[in-house]
């Protein structure tokens, strides 16, 4: 199937290949998930000097720490000896150094070789230059942001000026994401390709089908062109809603930048390559997907809060519950698509329909960073 020979209502997908072939994967992991600025980890997971996470990043693993500084570091995590993986666990704390569990060469917090077996004996070392691996590291909406690349692209533009529903950092800054704390975090293991994560995110048309909870809330999902936002706008809630809430009840104190016209309103914001952001008046729902293979996406998903809502323990359940059903209706949805991908019916893919015709753009801008002609 063809676009030329399709009727002027449907364009079409990718190939189910495309979904399916680790070669492609392998592709993708060079060409977007290592070559872009990657979010990774939440700032406040690094509490304290020496606090650090592993995050997968494309083939590679990265470690990142806080320094004594009170910087953020983000290092390759692999020990400039033997290549050992010098941090195994996926989170931790050391008091002042990593030390590698094969041979016991040992880095500080900056990176900096300080120590191994007869080092005294080997002065023609550097300790900077056989020191950790760095990687570039920017923060941004209280997020840790990495980047593997040699030469990084701009933050400013590729990141920061490229929201693909808002388009307005300015708008995103009203939520004080950073200033935010994580009243709940859950953490999926999609069984399914991450580009049909993106695919579902981005459209709508699915809603009335498949989140009751969600169109009794934001009554205009059920159309199926809510997804479709122009500039500055987002889906109002329902006449007798009261809150962003499972059963449309009251939600908890709004954040205070959040502006009159956003009020009452749910935005939903991609940041490329992986990174949803959802806003509503009193929380903002913060999506990182973390792809391991072809046919599986790891997606963290954290519940942002006012500070002292966090602090004070009161009853966040009933936000949590709506968009953590939201999310598992979502991935149930692509986990069922997920085996259609390698159907000899599907060899040449699907179609979009009009309010999915949007998708197509996310599709040239894959095949883009392949290498590939847009279709």
């Amino acid at each position: 199937m063809t676009s030329t020979s399709l009727p002027d209502s449907l364009i079409a997908t990718l190939p189910g290949v495309s979904y399916t072939d680790p070669g492609l994967f392998a592709q993708e992991q060079e060409r977007i998930f290592e070559a872009m600025w990657f979010c990774a980890v939440r700032a406040s997971d690094l509490p304290t000097p020496g606090a650090f996470r592993t995050v997968e990043v494309g083939r590679e693993s990265i470690l990142i720490t806080r320094a004594r500084d009170g910087s953020v570091r983000a290092y390759f995590n692999v020990c400039r000896h033997r290549g050992a993986k010098l941090c195994t666990e996926e989170s931790g704390q050391v008091k002042r150094a990593f030390q590698c569990p094969y041979h016991a060469w040992t880095y500080d917090l900056t990176g900096k070789l300080v120590a191994a077996p007869n080092l005294t004996k080997m002065p023609d070392v550097g300790r900077t230059e056989y020191g950790l691996a760095g990687v570039a590291v920017r923060e941004w909406l209280g997020y840790v942001w990495v980047c593997l690349a040699e030469d990084p692209p701009p933050f400013e533009e590729v990141v920061q000026d490229v929201v693909a529903r808002l388009g307005d950092t300015e708008s995103i800054e009203h939520y004080d994401i950073a200033g935010l704390e994580v009243g709940r975090r859950i953490v999926y293991d999609v069984r399914a390709n991450w580009k049909l994560i993106v695919e579902n995110f981005m459209e709508c048309y699915h809603c009335a089908t498949i989140h009751p909870e969600l169109t009794e809330v934001l009554p205009e999902f059920a159309d199926g062109y809510a997804a479709q936002y122009y500039v500055g706008h987002g889906a109002e809630f329902g006449e007798d809603v009261r809150g962003f809430t499972v059963d449309g009840s009251e939600g908890l104190d709004r954040i205070p930048g959040v502006s009159a016209d956003q009020d009452r309103r749910y935005y939903a914001i991609t940041v490329r390559p992986q990174v949803f952001v959802n806003l509503v008046p009193d929380h903002v729902i913060f999506h990182r997907m973390y792809p391991v293979a072809a046919d599986r996406t790891v997606v963290e998903c954290d519940w942002l809060y006012l500070p002292h809502v966090v602090r004070s323990g009161k009853d966040v359940s009933r936000s949590v519950e709506l968009f953590d059903r939201v999310n598992r209706q979502d991935f149930d949805a692509c986990e069922r698509t997920q085996p259609g991908m390698s159907s000899r019916l599907y060899a040449k893919g699907g179609v979009l329909v009009p309010s999915e015709h949007h998708i197509g753009e996310f599709h040239d801008w894959v095949q883009a960073r392949l290498g590939a002609q847009p279709r």
